[in-house]
């Protein structure tokens, strides 16, 4: 008998892209609004629709990758820290302990429970303090790309010396400083034909070329948050990750290693070793 084995194809994978291209066209729709295609307003109306739709079928494929008990426990558990950081933070200009959770848990469970743990944390922090609006959606969307993003860094960067290594939280920190400012662009984008009237020097012009446009935005997003609020963020995530993160993801690691087993003892879960067996 054969001992080849039938690679199976995830093709959840591909559908997962698939989705996050879709949602990224979603967000940056403004810049292209000079193509006629469209009109400004029923651009808008389409995307406040499309948005929670994209967000329901993202979080059904993401979840298909929690295939283990360890798995989806880690989730749950650091998406309820990520909402309560967010919500510890709500209200300080940008100082946002939330990031580092995320892109904690993405650099130590994978892309896409990186992904379910940023989503979770929107929507939970969201129920908690009344902060729902046309605008979650969005950031449910925009924060889990964070933990994607962090669990798509190359493994081998920065892990030479170890679990959690000085190098490895430092290549962590400078994706948070990159990953703070695209999360300020994301947001601003979807905001931007809205806030903003139409007689103003940086208004959203559906006559204006996709490079006038994109200046456009470039100017109001330094103008409203780049400077500030983006700024704060990346400093409270490269500052709490170089505090924490190399402990936090040996332990989380020490958790989600397929060396750690679960058993049960008297009805309760508890973790232990392969090597002490």
């Amino acid at each position: 008998m054969s001992n080849s084995r039938v690679e199976r194809i995830d093709y959840s994978r591909h559908i997962f892209v698939a989705f996050s291209v879709v949602a990224l066209g979603v967000f940056s729709w403004p810049l292209f609004a000079g193509s006629g295609l469209v009109e400004v307003r029923v651009a808008v109306t389409l995307s406040l629709v499309a948005i929670p739709v994209i967000v329901l079928l993202l979080s059904l494929i993401a979840d298909w990758s929690l295939r283990s008990v360890n798995a989806v426990a880690l989730v749950g558990v650091l998406a309820g820290v990520a909402a309560l950081a967010r919500v510890l933070s709500t209200g300080f200009g940008g100082f946002e302990l939330v990031f580092a959770v995320v892109i904690l848990a993405g650099r130590a469970l994978g892309a896409r429970p990186g992904f379910v743990v940023g989503m979770l944390a929107i929507a939970l922090s969201s129920l908690v303090w009344g902060g729902f609006g046309p605008w979650t959606p969005y950031q449910m969307i925009a924060l889990g790309w964070v933990g994607l993003g962090a669990g798509l860094i190359p493994t081998t960067w920065g892990r030479e010396s170890g679990l959690g290594s000085r190098r490895e939280v430092l290549v962590l920190a400078a994706y948070g400083v990159v990953a703070s400012y695209l999360f300020g662009l994301l947001m601003n984008l979807w905001f931007w034909p809205v806030a903003v009237g139409p007689e103003t020097s940086v208004s959203l012009d559906s006559g204006a070329s996709f490079g006038e446009n994109l200046a456009s935005f470039l100017l109001y997003s330094l103008a409203t948050s780049t400077l500030t609020w983006d700024t704060v963020r990346a400093i409270t995530t490269v500052v709490t990750l170089v505090l924490v993160g190399g402990a936090a993801l040996r332990a989380l690691r020490r958790v989600y290693s397929r060396d750690v087993l679960d058993r049960e003892v008297l009805g309760l879960g508890v973790v232990e070793d392969k090597s002490i067996r």
